[in-house]
């Protein structure tokens, strides 16, 4: 095929990519509308907003400082309860610290770790896989090679050895967070990817001299955008858990600083008498994980294109 004919050719299959873009662009619109939002999801995106917000503005929301102790206030009773302490809603801890405030900063810490952690995660292994499919050879077995070695090792020994060797502090975290899952983004965009490289557009850019990193970014990316969100959202309770979990077995976030797990941890010596103290936070977590997962499986479906509208 001459310069021309590659000229045309990739002329015409623009077009029509960009035709079906547009129509699909159009639907996608359209389904994402607020008015044709179920309610369920409405109502957990304004509540993910209000603890989004809370969060992000924690030092002027909360009502109390989180690590301040107060001992005469221990275990006191959240609002309605007989022992309850006014301006401590959710009731105290067992140093007396405000379990409201402790919350809202422990969702600023939590979420934040487990978010920046999802992130690292998700750019290595979109990374790996589009070197993986895109170069092919030798390269693509090395990395699967790689992501087959990290699915067979426990993740909670890689993140044992890491915290020993590196300390626990709040960035250490976030990098050992990010070693969760990268393999599934890996094989996923992979799988994704070379199905992608054989469409005609694809053949049309390399006909006329595109580099692959030109491709990977202008075409590849755009095209297999939707299932990565989907597996964003979808990933992020299972990390979020994760680093609750490593809080709650005291290798996680240390205190002072609230973490929502550490919270729960702190709290199961009280569980009889003052149950509140594990219950709250452990309510925050099962808040945050409900609304994520429910705004996931709705991105699917309306990502979806075999969905009918």
């Amino acid at each position: 095929m001459n310069d021309a004919s590659a000229a045309t050719a990739a002329t015409a299959v623009a077009t029509a990519v960009g035709t079906d873009e547009a129509d699909a662009g159009f639907t996608l619109r359209r389904r994402l509308a607020w008015r044709r939002m179920p309610g369920v999801i409405k109502g957990c995106i304004c509540i993910g907003v209000v603890l989004a917000l809370a969060a992000l503005f924690a030092p002027w929301v909360a009502p109390h400082d989180p690590v301040q102790t107060q001992i005469l206030l221990k275990l006191k009773a959240p609002l309605g309860m007989e022992g309850y302490e006014t301006g401590h809603w959710l009731g105290t801890d067992q140093l007396g610290r405000d379990l409201l405030s402790r919350c809202i900063h422990g969702i600023r810490v939590s979420v934040g770790i487990a978010l920046l952690g999802l992130i690292v995660s998700a750019v290595v292994g979109t990374l790996a896989g589009l070197v993986s499919g895109l170069v092919g050879g030798w390269v693509d077995r090395v990395v699967m090679m790689v992501v087959d070695v990290f699915i067979t090792v426990p993740f909670l020994l890689l993140v044992l050895v890491g915290i020993a060797a590196f300390g626990s502090d709040i960035p250490v975290l976030i990098l050992l967070v990010g070693l969760a899952r990268w393999e599934t983004y890996a094989r996923i965009v992979r799988g994704q990817v070379l199905q992608v490289r054989e469409m005609p557009f694809i053949e049309a850019s390399r006909a006329l001299g595109a580099s692959t990193t030109w491709i990977a970014v202008k075409h590849v990316l755009p095209n297999i955008a939707s299932p990565l969100i989907v597996l964003l959202t979808l990933n992020f309770p299972s990390i979020l858990l994760l680093e609750s979990s490593l809080s709650f077995l005291g290798i996680g976030v240390q205190p002072p600083t609230a973490s929502l797990g550490r919270m729960v941890g702190d709290g199961r010596d009280h569980l009889i008498f003052a149950w509140w103290v594990a219950v709250a936070p452990a309510l925050v977590i099962v808040t945050i994980t409900f609304i994520v997962q429910m705004l996931g499986d709705w991105l699917r479906d309306v990502l979806d294109v075999k969905v009918d509208d």
